[in-house]
């Protein structure tokens, strides 16, 4: 297999695998769902893995808010989170200590308690890799799941495209790209971290308030594998109306350096959500009051295994992609 995420189908046959039954678990492993829920007691827990594996700078702040966001989407506040910390032999302690810092200051900024975790120097690895586990607990009447898009919805996505990927490469291959850039250019992509940043808390949790029915991180893969996920999720399609994204002007230049597509571009830091229209134009408003863009990028339509990127050339089938396009660039 090359590097990248796991095929559906492969996927889908490893998750039959789950381990003992507990009615508890509200919702299990399954394709195109960010995080798992588990009812203890009068509380629903949320509960979400996820690695950082592409960047090593800042990868701390990096594990804190995509596992923070995958939480978000399922309509939780994020609230604990531990980390298990892989570092390289022969990495010294400020690597250690600085990986702590940035954990602790991207949990602060979110109001994260850190509850513990792992730590070891690891054969066999060249960078630094932390997996995060964060949990939350929902109180409404009933979670959000990218399950629950219906025909009809259409999606909205916040900020742009490639945020995540866009930063991860202005801070791994600066060297190369001040070949091409500016240093203020290249410091401005870098600080994508931070403005438009990786959060998409603050939306996710104004989405409720708008009649949101499905929620989607776009990580690994970029917009377009989230919004292909979001039709296998719910077991409808999508039209993916590609010419509708925003992406960000560092974002489509660095992009155009390296060949590579912005729309398959690491994605954290922007939201995918669906609404009835209605209900988008109301939460869209309520965005631009807080100086948040977005843009209606497609919609959710009966049948399962139809969904298409609409351009103004044509439409073509909207299929899965195991390797984002940052690949192209790290792996060099």
């Amino acid at each position: 297999m090359r590097t990248g995420k796991l095929p559906p189908e492969l996927l889908k046959k490893l998750l039959k695998h789950r381990g003992a039954k507990d009615p508890r678990v509200i919702l299990g492993p399954s394709v195109g769902e960010d995080a798992a829920l588990v009812k203890v007691g009068k509380e629903t827990l949320v509960l979400k893995t996820d690695p950082v594996t592409y960047a090593s700078e800042m990868i701390g702040w990096y594990a804190v808010h995509v596992n923070a966001n995958d939480v978000a989407t399922r309509g939780a506040e994020p609230a604990w989170f531990q980390a298990v910390i892989l570092l390289p032999p022969g990495s010294d302690e400020a690597l250690a200590e600085s990986i702590f810092k940035q954990i602790s200051s991207a949990a602060k900024s979110l109001g994260i308690a850190v509850t513990g975790g792992h730590t070891e120097v690891t054969p066999g690895i060249e960078r630094p890799i932390v997996v995060g586990d964060m949990h939350g607990v929902f109180k409404g009447s009933k979670p959000v799941v990218a399950s629950g898009a219906r025909a009809g919805d259409v999606i909205v996505l916040t900020k742009g495209a490639g945020i995540e990927g866009t930063a991860t490469i202005a801070r791994e291959r600066r060297s190369d790209l001040l070949k091409t850039f500016d240093e203020e250019f290249v410091d401005r992509a870098a600080k994508y971290l931070f403005d438009p940043g990786l959060s998409i808390v603050p939306e996710a949790m104004l989405a409720l308030k708008h009649g949101v029915s499905a929620m989607h991180d776009p990580t690994e893969g970029g917009v377009s594998m989230g919004v292909y996920e979001l039709g296998v999720a719910s077991g409808k399609s999508v039209e993916f109306w590609v010419e509708n994204v925003p992406v960000l002007s560092e974002t489509a230049m660095i992009c155009a350096k390296y060949e590579i597509d912005p729309l398959g571009l690491l994605g954290s830091g922007a939201l995918l959500a669906t609404f009835k229209p209605d209900d988008a134009d109301k939460y869209m408003a309520a965005l631009r009051k807080k100086s948040i863009r977005s843009a209606v990028i497609g919609r959710i339509v009966s049948g399962k295994g139809r969904s298409i990127a609409v351009t103004s050339s044509g439409t073509t089938p909207l299929s899965f992609s195991e390797r984002d396009e940052i690949l192209k660039v790290l792996q060099e």
